[in-house]
C-alpha cells in the first residue's frame, strides 16, 4: 500500500514539475487605444494655410485654383501650357512638448498623387526638400516650414483635375 502512495505522489510531482515549466506559445489580449482630434489651438502638429488659393476645414486641407474657391478673386484658374510656382501655400509647424526645454522635432513625409503637381519646402531657389512628388524634410519646434507647390500645366488639355496629398508625421528627425 505505501508503494501505491509513493507512486502516486511521484506521479503528481511529475506532472507538477512538467506543468510548471510550460512554454506559452500563443497569446491574445485585446487592449485599447485611443487618439483626440482638438481644436486648432491645441493640436501639435499643425498644417497652416498661408495662400487665399489653400483652406483648411473639417481637418482637411484644401487647394482650390478655381472659381469655386471660397476666397475666389476673378479667373478661372490657371492657363494651358504654363508652369506656376506658387511659394508658402502653407506651412507644418511642430508644437511637440512646447513646455520643455528641450526640442523634439518631426519628420514629415508629404505625397502627390499627380505627376503635373510637384511639392517643396522652404523657398523655390533653395528649397530644403523637393522639388517632387514626395518629398520629406524635418520640421523643428518654433519653426514652421513652408510649402510651395509647383503646377505644370505643359500638353495638359482645359478641364477640371483633382490630386491628393498625404501627410506622415513622425518624431525624431527625417533620415539623410
Amino acid at each position: 500500500m505505501n508503494k501505491l502512495f509513493g507512486l502516486a505522489f511521484l506521479m503528481i510531482g511529475m506532472l507538477l514539475a512538467v506543468s510548471a515549466g510550460a512554454n506559452f506559445r500563443y497569446y491574445a489580449a485585446d487592449r485599447s487605444a485611443s487618439f483626440q482630434v482638438v481644436s486648432d489651438d491645441n493640436e501639435l502638429i499643425d498644417l497652416t494655410a498661408l495662400q487665399p488659393y489653400v483652406t483648411y476645414d473639417a481637418g482637411k486641407l484644401y487647394v482650390d485654383i478655381s472659381q469655386y474657391n471660397p476666397n475666389h478673386n476673378g479667373g478661372n484658374g490657371m492657363s494651358p501650357n504654363t508652369i506656376y510656382v506658387f511659394e508658402e501655400m502653407f506651412q507644418v509647424s511642430n508644437e511637440l512638448w512646447e513646455n520643455n526645454r528641450d526640442d523634439y522635432p518631426i519628420c514629415v513625409d508629404i505625397k502627390s498623387n499627380h505627376n503635373k503637381v510637384l511639392l517643396f519646402a522652404g523657398d523655390y531657389n533653395n528649397p530644403i526638400a523637393g522639388p517632387g512628388n514626395n518629398i520629406k524634410f524635418t520640421v523643428e519646434h518654433g519653426n514652421p516650414v513652408p510649402v510651395g507647390m509647383i503646377f505644370n500645366n505643359t500638353n495638359v488639355a482645359p478641364g477640371m483635375y483633382q490630386f491628393q496629398m498625404s501627410f506622415e508625421a513622425h518624431a525624431g528627425e527625417c533620415e539623410p
